[in-house]
C-alpha cells in the first residue's frame, strides 16, 4: 500500500495576535511543524502546541525559519552557513525542550519559507542545516523539498530525510517551487490541488507551469493552515487519498 504522511505548519500565532486554525486541523493530519519564535510563534504559544499535538498523537516537528516576523519568513536575507547552522540550533533547541518537558518527542525538523526554498539550491546552507540537525539529535528526519539539496544534505550527513510535496504550490521546470510573487504561484481551487496531490503520489510526477512532466518522489504531503478553508480542505484531501487506497500515516 502507497504510504503518505499529512503535515502542516502550525503554532504561527503570538502575542495578541492569533493565526492559522490549529485546534480544527488536528484531526485530520499526521505530523505537525511548529514554529519556533523567529518568523512566527513565541515560547507560550509553542508549548501549547505541543501540548495538542502530543493529545491527538500527532507527531511533533519542529519548524525553523529566518528572524522576520514582519514578513512572516518568507523574505530571502543574506545569510552564511554560520548562521544558518545557528539559527537551526536555537530554535529546534528550544522546541525540543518544550517538547521534552511536555512528555512528548521530537521526530522531525522543516525549515521554514525562505529558509527552506534557499536550502533547496543551495548546497552550503544546505549543509549547514543538516549539520546542525545531526548534531542535536541523529535521529531527525529532516523534510526538504522532493529532489532538492536540502534532501540530499540530510542524506549525506547521515540523517533520515523525508521528501515534501506541496498541495497548494505549483512547480517550475527545475522541480522547485513557483515564487508566491509570481502569477499562478497558489492553486487555490480545492478540487486541482487534490488532483495534484494524488498524481504526485500515485503517479510520482507533477506537471510544471510549462506543462512539463517532472518526476518527484512525495514521502509527505505539506498544507498550509491559516486559510479560511483550510480544515475543510484538509478532511476532504484526506478522505480522498484515503478511497484512493493511499495510507496517510506519520513518518
Amino acid at each position: 500500500m502507497v504510504r503518505v504522511d499529512l503535515n502542516c505548519d502550525m503554532g504561527e500565532s503570538f502575542g495578541a495576535y492569533r493565526i492559522g486554525n490549529d485546534s480544527e486541523l488536528l484531526g485530520s493530519i499526521t505530523s505537525v511543524n511548529i514554529a519556533c519564535g523567529f518568523h512566527a510563534g513565541d515560547p507560550s504559544v509553542m508549548r501549547a502546541t505541543v501540548r495538542q499535538a502530543i493529545a491527538g498523537g500527532i507527531a511533533i516537528g519542529a519548524h525553523p525559519g529566518l528572524p522576520d516576523l514582519v514578513g512572516f519568513g518568507r523574505r530571502r536575507m543574506e545569510i552564511s552557513p554560520a548562521e544558518a547552522y545557528d539559527m537551526v540550533t536555537y530554535q529546534v533547541g528550544a522546541l525540543m525542550a518544550f517538547t521534552i518537558q511536555e512528555g512528548g518527542q521530537l521526530k522531525h525538523v522543516k525549515p521554514h519559507g525562505a529558509l527552506y526554498n534557499m536550502a533547496a539550491t543551495s548546497r552550503p546552507l544546505a549543509d549547514a542545516i543538516a549539520s546542525a540537525i545531526h548534531r542535536i539529535d541523529s535521529s531527525l528526519i529532516l523534510y526538504g523539498l522532493a529532489g532538492s539539496e536540502l534532501v540530499a544534505a540530510g542524506a549525506a550527513a547521515g540523517l533520515r530525510t523525508a521528501s515534501e510535496v506541496f498541495a497548494d504550490r505549483t512547480y517550475q521546470d527545475d522541480g522547485t517551487l513557483t515564487p508566491r510573487n509570481w502569477p499562478e504561484a497558489i492553486i487555490t481551487d480545492a478540487e486541482a490541488s487534490v488532483s495534484h496531490v494524488i498524481r504526485m503520489v500515485k503517479d510520482k510526477e507533477v506537471i510544471s507551469q510549462t506543462g512539463k512532466v517532472i518526476p518527484i518522489s512525495a514521502d509527505t504531503i505539506c498544507i498550509h493552515g491559516d486559510g479560511a478553508h483550510a480544515s475543510l480542505f484538509a478532511r476532504t484531501l484526506r478522505s480522498r487519498l484515503e478511497a484512493e487506497g493511499i495510507s496517510v500515516q506519520s513518518i
